[in-house]
Parts: structure tokens; sequence; C-alpha cells
């Protein structure tokens, strides 16, 4: 059985500290503006780095019969069949009609669709039954008059009243219509789980073998996953402590089979078996061999008190892995009065305290990035005690399994193949940095002195603000010259046409039924093939909410693989982000850093609707943890190619495209600072290194903190101050450490 992880995927997270690297996919806090992704605890290892919809309505778990114009149960895309379509040629190939007839939940008669282009369905908000476009086309000038011409498409949308009041589950899946609901899809896992493990054991060893392992990695993971993803997303504290809940019994159930020794033996049997495994094809074998590489990192070979130890292991891990996280995304409070009213008017009142959510690293104004820094990294002895006790249980499973430490266990299968490689290629690439890196924080330190003589002194809460002065003086590259022409639904449309030139894919916006979104603003595109099909459904969650955590990435929901009754089953995805809301005198516009993001995120949500394979195990971004950031950091070529940006970088109200000259500036100023971002990320994967390195650790995790920093950065460690008993603070090793989850 695999280890599964949390499968979620931001921008570029460190392997380690998230999960053997995992989840495959998670949000981060990115440098040089951009939002990266978190990778999930290491122990949480469903195969996938960075959480809809199910299959078939007897397996339950997601409720959505989905036929669709032929050729969609083809297992691979064939290149040569990816042609170059307009937006409307593409959904005409697609078989529309088709598509509409053919998506429709369980028991219930086709639901009539209306599909709109996704630049639409982002200029429009919910008025009931009703979406009435905003941002682009509701927007007046001065004295209220209509705005000039703009390039940004509006199109009306007209929510079909029918699929308006039919109610549904999250994702479509009728059980979570309630919270209640989490207990009995879990339950109804654990049901079909008993009877495949059964199966697996019974039936003669060859190719059905691997089918029914990865039938039941997905009754699991279709559960977890959407677990995953609603216990941090969702508004309702009560859908969160039940997916919570969920998640816990999920991850319990998977270390139990991953010590399962028949479950073991009846792969074994298949692998032993050289006559058997020859005849295998590459891609069965490979998913075979899988399977069996996590049987042996969970403790297999064990005997049977030593494998009951690792479980218990395990399910303490993920708890700690699950407290410490939780952990880090609470605000800090201080008294106001510890705090002087200039600094005071940076952050957000609350009663008789002052509410710090985050580090306001591009605030201009130094005093409140530096309060902001040091109250919400200030030290928690419970969090601190959270830390400690985490890394000593993945040290102690580690050793219990036969790895000398929790890195050697993490990086075995990967192209680094172990720490002492790792570190070796970060300590050269320290050396080859440093020079930059100074010249880079001299720079920083000469645009201090100009705008605050009095304290020139480069600290760690200057580099982001000031890195970002020097790019707006030195190339003329202010965000707000940008926004105008980066509305969101200009940007969604400047993905549409790239998609369907470059791979013949169109997004279309479907309207949700009541209850399958988690909020009123998410909304749901469909991608569509132009000979395939529709391939699979992107739920965007873009913008920002009360207790959303300001996080960008990827949640895979569900995998696509091929069922037994020769249907494939449609990728489902989640795609994160915390953009700004529309005014009344604007639609959302993105900076270019938001743009990236954008155009980033939707890179792993093509990975996961086009990385079509036999078995959920490796599709899409539940591939090598060493590949999973490949098609995303493509991406974000594209959004600074003006090739790829002419066709869209409109002005929301003048439709004037974006000069040329503005978008190679932009480039140009990427590279400044460049040193210094990346010696930030050497900073953050040394600690990973160290600290899931040779246990008992030299000294405390903050000590190692403030020596590694001081080392491999070159920046002095903050000390503790704006001391407050009532702030429920987080210590600044446990505050960083969030920087290797989600930065």
């Amino acid at each position: 059985m695999p280890r599964w992880r949390p499968r979620k995927h931001g921008n570029d997270a460190l392997a380690l500290w998230t999960s053997t690297c995992p989840r495959r996919g998670r949000a981060q806090t990115r440098k040089r503006g951009r939002q990266v992704g978190q990778r999930g605890p290491l122990l949480w290892k469903r195969r996938a780095r960075a959480p809809g919809k199910s299959c078939c309505a007897q397996d339950g778990v997601l409720t959505v019969e989905e036929r669709t114009a032929p050729g969609h149960h083809a297992v691979r895309r064939k290149a040569g069949r990816l042609r170059s379509k307009s937006s409307a040629s593409a959904a005409q190939a697609a078989g529309r009609g088709s598509l509409e007839a053919g998506i429709r939940p369980e028991g219930s008669a086709p639901a009539r669709l209306r599909w709109a282009p996704p630049s639409m369905s982002f200029n429009v908000k919910f008025q009931g039954c009703s979406l009435d476009p905003f941002g682009e086309r509701g927007v007046s000038g001065a004295g209220g008059a209509p705005l000039g011409p703009r390039s940004v498409i509006t199109w009306s949308f007209s929510k079909d009243k029918a699929a308006c009041s039919q109610v549904m589950g999250l994702f479509g899946v009728p059980e979570l219509s309630a919270p209640e609901g989490f207990h009995a899809a879990q339950e109804k896992a654990f049901r079909k789980t008993e009877l495949l493990v059964g199966r697996a054991c019974s039936t003669p060893p060859g190719p059905q073998t691997v089918l029914i392992f990865d039938e039941l990695s997905d009754s699991l993971c279709r559960v977890a996953d959407l677990a995953d993803f609603v216990k941090i997303a969702h508004p309702e504290p009560a859908f969160r402590e039940a997916a919570e809940e969920a998640c816990r019994s999920i991850g319990t159930m998977v270390e139990k089979l991953n010590t399962n020794v028949d479950l073991y033996q009846s792969l074994r049997k298949l692998l032993a078996d050289k006559k058997l495994v020859d005849s295998l094809d590459p891609e069965t074998r490979r998913v075979a061999e899988l399977f069996m590489f996590d049987f042996e990192i969970s403790g297999i070979h064990l005997d049977k008190e030593k494998r009951k130890r690792a479980v218990d292991l395990n399910v303490k891990i993920l708890d700690l892995s699950s407290t410490f996280l939780m952990g880090t995304n609470f605000p800090n409070k201080i008294e106001k009065h510890l705090l002087p009213e200039h600094i005071r008017r940076n952050f957000t009142s609350a009663g008789d305290h002052i509410i710090i959510d985050g580090l306001h690293a591009e605030s201009p104004d130094d005093l409140g990035r530096e309060a902001a820094y040091k109250i919400f990294l200030y030290p928690n002895a419970g969090q601190l005690k959270c830390l400690e006790e985490l890394l000593s249980s993945r040290d102690l499973l580690a050793k219990l399994v036969g790895y000398s430490t929790f890195s050697h266990r993490a990086l075995q299968g990967t192209i680094a193949k172990n720490p002492e490689t790792v570190m070796q290629f970060l300590e050269k690439l320290s050396d080859k940095l440093s020079e930059r890196t100074l010249k880079d924080f001299e720079m920083i330190r000469g645009m201090k002195m100009k705008l605050n003589p009095q304290n020139s002194e480069v600290m760690p809460w200057d580099p982001p603000y000031y890195s970002g002065v020097i790019r707006a003086e030195r190339y003329n590259i202010e965000p707000s010259l940008y926004c105008p022409f980066f509305s969101l639904g200009a940007c969604m449309e400047g993905l549409n046409i790239l998609l369907n030139r470059l791979l013949g894919i169109s997004l279309y916006a479907e309207q949700p039924a009541k209850g399958e979104v988690w909020s009123e603003d998410v909304r749901k595109l469909a991608v569509v093939h132009e000979s395939e099909g529709l391939l699979g459904y992107i739920y965007c969650d873009f913008f920002q909410r009360a207790d959303k955590p300001h996080q960008d990435c990827h949640f895979t929901i569900r995998g696509g693989r091929l069922k037994e009754d020769g249907d494939y089953q449609l990728p489902v995805v989640v795609l994160m982000l915390n953009l700004p809301r529309s005014s009344r005198s604007s639609p959302t516009l993105l900076t270019p850093g938001m743009m990236e993001n954008l155009f980033h995120e939707m890179g792993h949500a093509m990975h996961s609707m086009l990385g079509r394979t036999r078995y959920q195990h490796v599709t899409g971004t539940r591939c090598p943890t060493d590949f999973a950031e490949v098609p995303s950091i493509l991406m974000e070529y594209f959004a600074n190619d003006y090739r790829v940006v002419n066709q869209f970088a409109r002005h929301y109200q003048t439709g004037q495209p974006l000069p040329k000259n503005m978008v190679s500036r932009l480039c140009e100023s990427k590279k400044v600072c460049a040193a210094a971002d990346m010696q930030l990320q050497v900073f953050y994967a040394t600690l990973d290194q160290i600290y899931h390195g040779k246990h008992p650790l030299r000294s405390s995790t903050t000590d190692i903190l403030k020596e590694t920093q001081e080392k491999f950065y070159g920046l002095p460690y903050g000390p503790d101050t704006f001391l407050s008993a009532e702030a429920p603070a987080v210590t600044c090793s446990s505050r960083i450490l969030l920087e290797l989850h989600y930065a």
C-alpha cells in the first residue's frame, strides 16, 4: 500500500520539511512576491506533492456520471492530435451538446449546463440565482459615466434555474451537504477497503493485483484528499473539524495497511516471479514497485510488535504535523499601549489589542515591518514543544524502520538519493552565491540609507521591501502601472488562448449546483480537449476571505484513472489564490506577481488534467517530486513572454495593450537581488536538513535556526522583543519553518 500524502501544490517548496516530498504539493510564501506550494508533512505520502467529484456511482465518494465526446476514454493523449484551434471551434469539436447531456448528478435527469468562456466567470458575482458581471462591465468612471472602450471580454451569463435550485454536497458528494457526511463517506471508504483487501489477498498474482491496489489507494484518497482541502479552506468550523477527523481516521487506516503482512505478501508474490514481472507493461511494473517501496519504508520487514510501534508513531506524527501547521496560521496579538500610535496604525485593532496576522513584508514603514516580524514570530512554548516532539518522533520512526536519519528515509528514491549529496550541493551553491549575495545586501543597504539615514543596517525584515523599491526605481515597474492591464478576466482569457493554441484545450465556466462549493465566489471550470472531450474540472477559489489561509496552491481532490468498465475517472482539482475582490470602480486587478502565480498554479492544474495514466497512483502531479514543479515553472515563462502577454494584457478602461517595453523591464527587474532570494532558499533547505538529520540535535531548534541563518543567509537573527503575556504567538523557529511548507 502507498504511504499517501496530502496532494497539494504550490510554487517551489522545499521537499523535506514538508514531506518526503510531497503532496506532492502545497502552498508557500514565495519570495519575489510569489507564493509557493507547501508540501505536506513527510509522513503523509499518499502518492502524489502543494486537494471533486467521484467517478462512479456505485463507488460512492463522488457521484457524477461522466460521459463525454468520443475518445475521452483514451488513457494517454497523443501529441500528434493536439492541434491549435480557436476556443469556439474547440468547443464545437469537443461536442458541446454531448457534454451538456452527459454530465449529471447520480439519480437525476441530465442537467442542462450553460457553458461560458472563463473570463466571463471571473467578472461576475452571485446575486441569488443570477450572475451579474462586475469589474469590467459594471465599472463606471468619474461621475458615474461609463468608461471608455475596453478589450477585456465580458459575457452575460444566464444561470440555469434548475441547476441553481438543485442541492448537492461539496464537490457533488451527496453526503457532504453537512459536516456529519464526512463520517459517512469515511465509513463507506472503509467498507470498500475491507472488500478490496480481501480481493487482493485472494487474487492470483498478476496485473489484476496492481489494479486492485490502485483502486484501494483511490478509494481512500478520494476521501482523504478532499478532507485535506476542506479542513483548511472551508469557512465553517464544523466542516473543518469534521474534515480534520476524517483525515486522521484515513491516515490511521493507511498506516495499518502499509504494515499489513497479508497485503504485502500478495504484491511480493507478483514481484518475486520474474516471468510474471517480465510480462507486465512498464507502467504496471513501475506502479507495483512504488507500492512495494511504500511497504518497505513503512517497516513491513519488522516483527509484529515493532510494526505496531511504527503505526503508532506514524499516527502521532500525523497529529503533531496537523497541530503544528494549524499553530503557524494563528495571528498574534499585543496590547495597544505597548505600541506607539504611529506603529499601531499599520495593523488591525481588536478591542484593547493589536492583531498581527503576518510579516507585512511589503510595508513601506520600517518600524511597522520590524514590529510585525518580531511580534508575529514571538516565541510560544507550546508550539516549540510540538516542533521538538515532531522532529523527535520522525527520527524515532526513521531509526525503527532502518534509516540513520529521517532525511535518509525521505530522500530515498529521489535524484539526490541521500542527505550527504543534498548538503554538498547546498554548500557549493552557497559558496557560488556568497559574493553576489553580499552585493545584493550592499545594494539594499544603500537604498535603506537613502530612505532611512538614521538606521541603515539591513535586517531580515528589510529585503522584500527594499528590493522591490530598487526594482521599481531602476526599471520603473511600480505595480500600480501594471495592474490595470491584468484584470482577472483578461488573465483567464489569456490562459484560455494559450492552452488552446498549445494543447487544444479550452476552459469553460460551468454553474455549480447549490452546496457544491464552499463559498459563493468559487468558480467551476470544465477543461475540454478538442478531440478527447471533457478532461476534468478545476474549482477556482481565488478571492480573499476571513480565515482563509494566505496560500497560493493546487489541491488534488480526485486523481484520474482508467476504471474497470473502460470509462476514465476524470480528475478534479482546486486552485486556491488570495486575490483582492473587485470594487465599484474597478475589477479585480492583479500585480505582475499575482499574474505569474496564476499561471504557475494553472500549470499544476494542467499537469493534473493531461497527466492521464491507467493508475491514479501516478497520475498528474503524483509523479516523482523531482519533476512535480516542472510544468508549473514552464508556465511562468509563458507569463513573462511578450508574445503571450500581448494576447490578453489590455487596460481595463481604455483597451490599450501593455507596451512591449514594460514587459521587457519587468523581466529584467527579476534579476535584481536574485542571489539574495536564492540564498534565502538555501538557508531554508539547510535548516530542513539539519532539523531532520542526526538526533539528538546539538542544541535547541531556535539556536540552530540562529546559527544557520547567520551562516547561510548572512542577516542577523532577530532577538525576541515586544513581550506580551497575552500573545498566543508562535516561536521564531516555528514560524520560519512555515517557510519550509509555504515558502
